[in-house]
């Protein structure tokens, strides 16, 4: 059952995974590439969009905001954090996001590299997953998953939490970082 919320994380996650990210491991600076400033900023205005609170970019290039308490006694603060950058090792330009809607199972071929093939024999987990929906990148790049897809988690959580303050809970924290893959 496909509801708005996960239309909403799954638009986001494509959306997130075509902004090339990618660290730089030989640079001095923080965050090591000003690409990542690209999603960087991009949070920031979104984060402001849905309402989020103490909306800010850290001269660290991390994003930090919060989501208000709904309720009123005392209440633990919890965190969620994901990374924006990816992986130095591959190619993260021209990422085309591929949704292969309720997987039959067996193997996926990506159709940028015939070569490169997803099958639930090199990747047991797979096989657990017919019926799902499936996003792969096509097969020249990689997809930037991790860590995009925890942005897309947080930032679709924070949007429904946003928008449905019936739901009790307290403060909550957003941080976004960058060049978690080079340390």
């Amino acid at each position: 059952m496909t509801t708005s919320f996960h239309a909403e994380l799954e638009e986001r996650l494509l959306r997130y995974a075509r902004i090339d990210t990618q660290a730089d491991e030989s640079s001095a600076t923080t965050p090591s590439t000003s690409k990542q400033y690209d999603m960087l900023n991009l949070l920031v205005a979104e984060l402001n969009d849905i309402g989020a609170q103490d909306v800010r970019l850290t001269q660290y290039g991390a994003v930090l905001a919060t989501i208000p308490s709904t309720i009123t006694t005392a209440a633990l603060t919890i965190a969620f954090l994901a990374h924006v950058d990816t992986a130095p090792a591959f190619n993260a330009t021209g990422v085309k996001p591929l949704v292969h809607r309720h997987y039959a199972g067996g193997a996926i071929a990506l159709p940028d590299d015939p070569e490169a093939v997803l099958s639930p024999t090199q990747s047991p987990y797979l096989a657990a997953k017919v019926g799902d929906d499936i996003i792969t990148a096509s097969g020249t790049t990689l997809l930037g998953a991790d860590d995009k897809a925890g942005v897309a988690i947080i930032m679709a959580m924070a949007n429904y939490l946003l928008q449905h303050p019936e739901i009790p809970h307290g403060p909550i924290r957003l941080a976004f970082t960058p060049d978690e893959e080079i340390g």
